[in-house]
């Protein structure tokens, strides 16, 4: 190939065939996040108010998300984890029993959508796309992102890596704010106060993140 000549333009379509619309989310695995919570929160004996002194958020927020009043968010969930001495991905989807996880796309897991605190609007809906392997420390999911979302920016331990497949996301890091485009991907540690959206409508993204 002639050094000169332009690169050829990186063909996402690949990655967009991997997703297609996220089906409706079903009430049973709505539900799943917040009872696991609860009843993590119980078998170690603790109350609302315990579980609020560990993670800092507020009695009512808790109790909102283990009755299904609130979907949490993936940082709120993580913290949720560490405080609850779970590993996230077994909050999330399960443990596993498997050394490896192939996933058909007509097999991927929809897990839950989350939600606005402030005013419930939904800010983005994931699927799981390894559910299976055992003593797993990554979650890789599919991500469909919401418009302007009506949140605080995300601070949990561990790290993340997005890529974009579909649509324009936005992107808050720190103090800077960047938009990614189908192809543009971002590591960062989630230390780093980061919030993402999509912009002018939906956009889908693969998330891989680690707990650390």
């Amino acid at each position: 190939m002639n050094p000169s000549s332009p690169k050829p333009p990186l063909n996402v379509d690949y990655f967009a065939d991997l997703t297609g619309e996220l089906p409706a989310v079903e009430e049973p695995s709505v539900a799943a996040i917040g009872e696991k919570i609860r009843n993590l929160r119980k078998e170690k004996g603790l109350s609302l108010g315990e579980l609020s002194n560990l993670t800092g958020y507020d009695v009512e927020l808790l109790s909102n998300i283990e009755k299904r009043v609130v979907q949490p968010q993936l940082g709120t969930i993580i913290r949720l984890s560490k405080a609850l001495d779970s590993a996230f991905s077994r909050m999330m989807a399960g443990s596993g029993d498997r050394l490896y996880s192939i996933t058909r796309r007509d097999d991927q897991k929809v897990i839950s959508r989350s939600t606005s605190q402030k005013s419930n609007k939904p800010l983005y809906s994931y699927r799981s796309l390894a559910p299976e392997v055992k003593g797993r420390h990554m979650e890789a999911l599919l991500v469909e992102l919401e418009a302007d979302p009506d949140v605080e920016p995300s601070v949990h331990e561990g790290e993340e890596f997005i890529y974009v497949i579909e649509g324009t996301v936005v992107m808050t890091i720190g103090a800077e704010t960047v938009d990614l485009f189908p192809g543009d991907s971002i590591y960062y540690l989630s230390t780093t106060p980061h919030l993402i959206a999509g912009k002018n409508g939906k956009a889908t993204i693969l998330a891989v993140l680690y707990e650390g």
